[in-house]
């Protein structure tokens, strides 16, 4: 009789995945350790062990897996052949799937031909199993219902407190407090943690600027009332600090270079002043950051909430700066300027057409020059405030202005002359000449938006490392990447739409469309001549030292206009006043 020999499979790898919740502020290492036991539980009794492990901490449910930076990690080492795990364990499905996740996560797994095994199925996912799909299915959705009731919960517990005690309930205080510790926590398990509660305290130094602020625009002083440009001016003057700057502890994400009207405006409709807690002034929606592509996830956006959804203490909680019948003449003023044409966030339609609208940019600081009519004649304009250009080191006058006739008269004939018929040929080779490397704005726009997230995350990790409040910090990356993300998707579907270059014979169909240019601008009106302008991609910069302005042209079949695509230009002399 022959033995034979049976050998034991070789024990299987796992990589374990597991994630601590944000809603519930549970411990990250009291979570991660039952979740790996759960794990470890399922696997142990088949011979399998864990080799790797990978944990999301401080990362909302919601996040997709592409989002979250250690899941993201373990999609990636699915594609290698070489990953040093045969399949992957997660302790909980309530934490690594929320919604739909599943069902945008799990084909990836089935495609690299790594097993997924959770404690609520027994074992491996079957991907031919209706059973399986439906189970892990339903986790999502009693996941997404969790965190809902969790929102509910805290919301309305968050409500009740600061309607009938008044408790501060966290983040940033408004300039003119600081915080100041009120003793532990009211619940024992926090209190055991070492939990403390906070209530604010005036700040004397913000605290006479805020007063400062509500004088001078009521006029509370005896002079005259001022504009919120003109206070937030006279501020950055007088070098007072403006409130990131007074505070860069907190700040440190934020150059606080100089007092905005912005600043100025918040300040002054900020009831909790008058002593008052006031809670749910804002509130988070969250929004789609790709509507292609939905697996991206959402972005969360703050946004106003009407005044009748705000929750007021029923009495006086904290010391008072200004008193309520001050800021309620605030408050009127406020919202007599808003119904006033003109006024502070006066929304009504121009009454005017102007042949330049969008296509003047000051030379100085690149921005668009605004549009405005005083008597007849229409002007285009820059103000940029003194102080502002002094606080951020831009040579600057107050304002920059031209007359939109002067430039008319002197860029319609400059456009008749390089596309007269005679010339038309050699102007057409030049701009087919001059398309050699086309940009994409779209594209630009999502690089300039991901550097920038980068280097605000540089100072949010500096901020952690010199010792400011982690949670305060998770915060503010946490918003940081979501934005990063948002703009990443952007670059990927702009680079998916690089523009292509247009043919010499593309080029002649596009001017030809604007017929005799000569005849055409002399018998326009404003309109007609904004889309011949637009047509052409113009691009006007106005150098009020040089008193010139350089054209700039750049033809898109699909009229994007690009800053950065010149395709033909010229300069011209123009007068204008500074």
């Amino acid at each position: 009789m022959t033995e034979q020999r049976t050998g034991n499979p070789a024990p299987l790898r796992f990589a374990f995945y597991g994630r601590v919740s944000t809603e519930d502020k549970q411990d990250p290492a009291a979570s991660k350790a039952w979740q790996l036991r759960r794990a470890e539980t399922l696997i142990e009794t088949r011979g399998g062990r864990i080799v790797v492990e990978y944990f999301d901490v401080d990362r909302s449910r919601s996040i997709p897996w592409v989002r979250r930076p250690r899941a993201s990690e373990l999609l990636e080492a699915l594609k290698d052949p070489g990953r040093g795990f045969d399949a992957v364990v997660i302790g909980e499905p309530h934490r690594a799937f929320y919604g739909g996740q599943y069902g945008l996560t799990f084909p990836l797994f089935d495609h690299y031909g790594v097993p997924l095994w959770v404690p609520e199925i027994g074992g491996v996912i079957d991907p031919a199993n209706e059973a399986h799909d439906m189970i892990m299915s339903m986790f999502g959705g009693l996941s997404k219902g969790e965190r809902n009731r969790i929102r509910t919960r805290v919301r309305s517990s968050m409500a009740a407190i600061a309607a009938t005690e008044g408790r501060y309930l966290g983040g940033r205080p408004p300039y003119g407090y600081k915080l100041v510790d009120a003793g532990p926590h009211p619940h024992p398990g926090k209190a055991a943690d070492g939990k403390r509660l906070f209530k604010l305290e005036i700040d004397p130094e913000a605290a006479s600027v805020v007063q400062r602020i509500f004088s001078e625009y009521l006029g509370l002083d005896g002079s005259p009332e001022k504009g919120l440009f003109a206070i937030a001016e006279g501020l950055t003057r007088d070098g007072i600090p403006s409130p990131s700057a007074h505070d860069r502890a907190r700040n440190r994400h934020r150059e606080g270079l100089a007092w905005a009207k912005s600043s100025v405006r918040t300040i002054l409709t900020n009831p909790r002043y008058t002593g008052h807690q006031v809670w749910n002034r804002q509130r988070k929606d969250e929004v789609l950051i790709d509507v292609n592509d939905v697996s991206l996830g959402h972005i969360t956006k703050l946004r106003w909430n009407e005044r009748d959804k705000w929750v007021f203490s029923s009495t006086v909680v904290h010391p008072v700066i200004i008193e309520k019948d001050v800021f309620d003449r605030i408050e009127g003023r406020l919202v007599t300027r808003r119904c006033q044409t003109g006024g502070t966030k006066a929304r009504h339609h121009t009454k005017h057409a102007y042949a330049l609208r969008g296509v003047m940019y000051c030379g100085l600081c690149d921005r668009k020059m605004q549009a405005h009519t005083y008597k007849e004649y229409v002007y285009f304009r820059c103000r940029y405030p003194e102080e502002y250009a002094l606080a951020n080191k831009v040579e600057h006058p107050r304002n920059v202005f031209v007359r939109e006739n002067q430039v008319t008269a002197l860029v319609d004939p400059w456009l008749a002359k390089v596309l007269a018929p005679h010339r038309i040929k050699e102007t057409i080779a030049d701009l087919h000449g001059c398309q050699e490397q086309p940009q994409n704005l779209a594209a630009m726009r999502a690089k300039a938006q991901i550097a920038d997230c980068e280097s605000k995350l540089a100072r949010h990790r500096a901020a952690l490392e010199a010792g400011a409040n982690p949670v305060t910090v998770a915060t503010w990356m946490a918003d940081t990447e979501a934005h990063l993300a948002a703009a990443q998707a952007e670059l990927r579907a702009a680079q998916g739409q690089q523009r292509r270059i247009l043919t010499v014979e593309e080029i002649e169909k596009l001017v030809a469309g604007v017929g005799d240019l000569a005849r055409t601008l002399r018998d326009a009106d404003a309109a007609a001549r904004q889309g011949v302008y637009r047509t052409l991609g113009l691009r006007l910069v106005y150098y009020p030292r040089e008193r010139e302005i350089r054209v700039e042209a750049d033809l898109d079949p699909d009229r994007i206009t690009s800053s950065h695509d010149p395709g033909f230009g010229g300069t011209v002399c123009v007068r204008g006043g500074t």
